[in-house]
């Protein structure tokens, strides 16, 4: 496990030069601006960054697709503190910043319905039912893929909007969906999943895959403290549906997600 005060240092893509450079104005809290605008804005951003959304400060929040050390991604939050739009903020911000040559992304779902504004195109690869058979398929590509994957540039993104899901896999693909966790950075697939917390304590086994946690509003503070390691105020205070937060040390980074339309 990973020391969590070295995590932010690790997992984010360093901008500091670029911060003392050319100071951002700060984000209004509670604003949820349009993506596209916060794109154009926050432009020219690197190739190697996955959008993952926008600090207070104004400046945004990205993940270093070349440095494996933060490993799969979790999301945890209350049923509607926005989990699966800021999974769906970082596959539209996907689309709109990279090429299928740079990056193509996966989705498992149990409710595809909340995907149906995203069609297959040269960057989405599709929506997949965890019991179908094309899942399974789908899967088995990607740790194939991996196993093979030389130094390739390309990275692929594995979006699972409810990690209980796993339930309703068969034992193989269990088995290439857990080396995936294990595995799939460092061979550039990343796994970002979300977890609605009230179903953490039935899944605990599968939480130690995840260093790396983002959260949404927690209103419990027993919830927070399971999720998250600590009682802290701040994650019942985050605005559900658009505010998210992460620990940096012992502070916690608080950063937005955009609309996507």
């Amino acid at each position: 496990m990973m020391n969590p005060s070295n995590l932010m240092q690790d997992m984010l893509i360093d901008l500091e030069e670029e911060k003392q450079a050319h100071p951002a104005s700060t984000l209004p809290v509670a604003d949820s601006p349009m993506l596209k605008i916060v794109l154009r804005d926050a432009s020219p951003l690197p190739r190697e960054a996955l959008f993952l959304g926008m600090a207070q400060d104004g400046w945004p929040v990205l993940l270093n697709l070349n440095d494996p050390i933060p490993g799969p991604i979790l999301i945890a939050g209350d049923q509607s503190s926005g989990k699966t739009k800021l999974l769906q903020m970082i596959a539209r911000a996907a689309e709109l910043l990279h090429s299928a040559e740079e990056i193509q992304y996966g989705v498992i779902t149990s409710k595809p319905e909340e995907w149906s504004g995203f069609p297959e195109n040269q960057i989405n690869m599709g929506l997949y039912l965890p019991q179908h058979d094309n899942t399974r398929e789908f899967l088995q590509s990607l740790t194939d893929w991996a196993h093979n994957n030389k130094g390739g540039e390309q990275s692929i993104v594995l979006f699972m909007d409810g990690l209980d899901v796993v339930k309703d896999i068969d034992p193989q693909t269990e088995q290439n969906l857990r080396w995936l966790l294990l595995r799939g950075p460092s061979r550039r697939i990343w796994p970002i999943f979300t977890i609605d917390v009230d179903q953490a304590r039935n899944m605990e086994s599968w939480l130690t895959f995840f260093r790396t946690r983002l959260f949404g509003h927690i209103q419990l503070t027993t919830d927070s403290a399971f999720i998250a390691g600590q009682v802290d105020e701040t994650l019942r205070n985050l605005t559900a549906g658009s505010q998210f937060a992460m620990r940096e040390g012992n502070k916690w980074l608080k950063f937005q997600s955009a609309l996507i339309e």
